[in-house]
């Protein structure tokens, strides 16, 4: 009797079997997982209210290792998954950070012209799902948790990527780039 591991169609074959084959064909490679922490918000836990709308609605402090060795600039994507029209509702949008960066600090500045901490310069935010280049923390309707992403993506090239990309811009702009992957979620329910 043989044992299968890991999800499979229909016919038997092996879905990751086939997710491999399918990037071999295209050139894709799979991204190497980068660990995504923070000083101040835990996995699966809600987040603090300084970093909602309902508190001082800054930006949140977040840290990641693991990068890989060929990453040329990073991205960092909010997204809300449980809202949206379609989902995922995107609370922060924030590009060309420098590859050497181990992280974001907290209070990434408000005003969009404003100039980006030293360990991030040149990084520029992106339109969020409010219209606008800003971070905007979680504030969601009452009675439900949700939950909200917090995606950073290495790539394996310095684009020229313009100001003012929103979400679906952005990953339209990397798609093929993206050489490493990492998310931390944590959640939020106004009562």
């Amino acid at each position: 009797m043989s044992r299968r591991s890991g999800p499979t169609w229909r016919d038997g074959t092996k879905i990751a079997v086939c997710a491999a084959m399918l990037a071999a064909r295209i050139g894709a490679q799979t991204p190497q997982g980068i660990s995504v922490e923070s000083p101040t918000l835990k996995a699966d836990q809600p987040i603090p209210r300084d970093y909602t709308a309902d508190g001082r609605n800054v930006s949140p402090p977040l840290t990641w290792s693991r990068v890989p060795a060929g990453a040329k600039e990073i991205a960092v994507v909010l997204e809300d998954p449980d809202a949206g029209n379609p989902p995922p509702f995107v609370h922060w949008v924030i590009y060309k950070i420098p590859p050497t960066a181990k992280g974001l600090p907290e209070n990434i500045p408000f005003e969009p012209g404003a100039p980006m901490p030293a360990a991030v310069a040149g990084a520029i935010q992106g339109v969020s799902g409010f219209r606008r280049p800003i971070y905007r923390g979680p504030a969601p309707p009452p009675g439900k948790v949700h939950h909200y992403h917090f995606v950073v993506y290495a790539l394996d090239a310095a684009l020229d990527l313009k100001p003012g990309l929103n979400r679906a811009e952005l990953l339209d702009a990397i798609k093929g780039h993206v050489i490493g992957q990492g998310e931390l979620i944590a959640t939020y329910e106004r009562k």
